[in-house]
């Protein structure tokens, strides 16, 4: 038995979308952006009381990177992860984590633009400096995708997963268009069955009521 626990427009995402490219009958739990996360009985799957939350095979696995890995090596006949002996495994861990580094940026720009709803408590300054941070990082992206069609020489797997759906909310905060691979390379990403499964359907609460969130000034 395989229940992922999911926010739509959450990091959540990454394990949806790798669900669905691995092609395993899963069930998918909704919640809500409220308080429910907090309550006794979800905090028992998390005790951070955040998504994702995988139910597999009678024990529970939290954290984004971590489902990631467990669900490579579950199902390494679909070439989604790296084994320990393949020469891209050192790239495929970098590519792995490095959607971290996307999502904190991303998260602290979430928080000013979404969470905080009084102008008096954003920062223009802090707003300015991530997204210029995110930049940085878009442009690492684009150097790694110079001769390549995914991040790695491999081909598609959960590296092009985990960064493509940190691309996926930071696109709300740092445009993509200034960086040509990146953009052509979230693109085809963006095309594929498994992502669009993965994607709010019609009607959905969102997070992002905008599709993108210029810098504030006061």
């Amino acid at each position: 038995m395989i229940r992922l626990h999911h926010c739509h427009q959450t990091r959540s995402m990454r394990a949806l979308w790798l669900l669905n490219e691995l092609g395993v009958a899963f069930e998918l739990v909704l919640h809500g952006f409220d308080k429910s996360l907090r309550a006794a009985e979800y905090l028992v799957l998390n005790p951070a009381g955040r998504v994702p939350a995988l139910e597999l095979d009678g024990r529970v696995i939290w954290e984004s990177g971590a489902i990631a890995q467990v669900l490579c090596e579950r199902w390494p006949e679909a070439g989604l992860g790296r084994a320990m002996d393949d020469p891209e495994r050192a790239d495929w861990l970098i590519w792995m984590h490095f959607a971290e580094t996307l999502s904190q940026h991303g998260a602290a720009l979430t928080q000013q633009h979404v969470a905080l709803y009084e102008d008096a408590m954003r920062s223009p300054i802090v707003m300015r400096l991530e997204a210029k941070r995110l930049e940085k990082c878009y442009a690492a992206i684009e150097q790694r995708l110079q001769g390549r069609e995914h991040l790695l020489d491999g081909g598609f797997s959960a590296a092009d997963i985990g960064v493509g759906q940190a691309v996926y909310m930071t696109r709300h905060f740092a445009k993509l268009e200034p960086f040509e691979r990146l953009a052509a390379w979230y693109g085809r990403l963006a095309e594929r069955p498994g992502f669009r499964a993965s994607l709010p359907p019609e009607g959905a609460e969102l997070l992002y009521k905008q599709a993108f969130y210029p810098a504030w000034e006061p």
